[in-house]
């Protein structure tokens, strides 16, 4: 496959935060409408590298890092899964995607909230779709979201107010680069009990967004003042430890702290990068038990 000769390839899968997340009805099929500002942070992310597979004739997968014992395998892993989807869109434009050879190394808690998977799947595809026609990278950008909702807005990769299921993303005019901080307390949430515990699927929508973007972190807290995460409240009752972790954030001086997604994972944010590596310090050392964006080890395995 052109473009996959010689050295591997890499692009870091950043956690996606969600800055504010409104749940604003519900589809007949089931799925949730939401209304979200969405942000990336390039400080924490897994690591994804492809190359040829050689003498392979299955896609290969191998992991490490501090969560790799926690990724799926086999059919049920979202990478394989962008992999297949992948070259069922290669093959309908008459090329041929050869077995892979692909390495994830997993800094990001599981279900967690920051779209760990996702971002994942997401990373993969924008390696193989590097230097592919226009149309190649279109199709794939509109059925990844039959990968999961988060896909398409991880594979933009960009600030963004998301709508629908995920579907609907316009890029924002500016968002500052704020100093931000994740927290998990060490406990995994299931999405779909999350949901089933809300008690509204019909909450107001988000607030308008400045035509210009946000200038700065006063400007954007002050707009966060105004939403809300509505899956907040019902993964609290689920996992108490959450509120633990806000607590901690705005104690060790974060400007503004709340639960991105679904949780647990809650983010924080400073008013300089040197706050910031206060905190992590401060929170690291209360909480050894925790997780705090910035960690993470390498004991590889092979899972598929």
């Amino acid at each position: 496959m052109e473009g996959f000769e010689g050295p591997a390839k890499s692009r870091v899968a950043p956690a996606k935060v969600n800055l504010a997340l409104h749940v604003v009805g519900r589809r007949p099929d089931g799925y949730h409408l939401l209304e979200s500002l969405v942000a990336f942070d390039p400080a924490s992310g897994d690591r994804v590298e492809v190359s040829l597979g050689g003498e392979d004739t299955d896609d290969r997968l191998t992991v490490d890092g501090p969560f790799a014992a926690q990724v799926p395998s086999g059919a049920s892993n979202i990478i394989l899964q962008a992999t297949s989807l992948a070259r069922e869109v290669f093959a309908e434009s008459g090329a041929q995607l050869p077995p892979l050879a692909i390495h994830l190394t997993k800094n990001l808690p599981v279900a967690a909230g920051i779209g760990g998977g996702s971002a994942d799947a997401a990373a993969l595809l924008a390696l193989l779709l590097d230097g592919q026609s226009p149309e190649l990278q279109t199709t794939i950008e509109d059925r990844s979201i039959a990968l999961g909702a988060d896909v398409p807005m991880c594979l933009k990769g960009l600030p963004a107010r998301v709508s629908g299921i995920g579907e609907t993303i316009e890029p924002i005019a500016a968002l500052p680069d704020p100093a931000m901080l994740l927290v998990n307390p060490g406990i995994a949430v299931s999405t779909p009990d999350v949901f089933r515990l809300l008690a509204a699927r019909d909450n107001p929508p988000l607030p308008p967004l400045p035509a210009s973007g946000f200038a700065d972190l006063d400007t954007l807290v002050n707009w966060l003042g105004d939403t809300r995460n509505d899956l907040a409240l019902p993964a609290a009752s689920i996992a108490p430890e959450i509120g633990e972790a806000r607590r901690a954030l705005l104690d060790a001086g974060a400007v503004f702290a709340r639960m991105s997604g679904s949780g647990a994972t809650v983010y924080g944010l400073f008013a300089s990068p040197e706050e910031r590596e206060a905190a992590h310090r401060r929170i690291a050392a209360e909480q050894p038990g925790w997780w705090v964006s910035g960690a993470g080890d390498d004991t590889e395995r092979t899972i598929a």
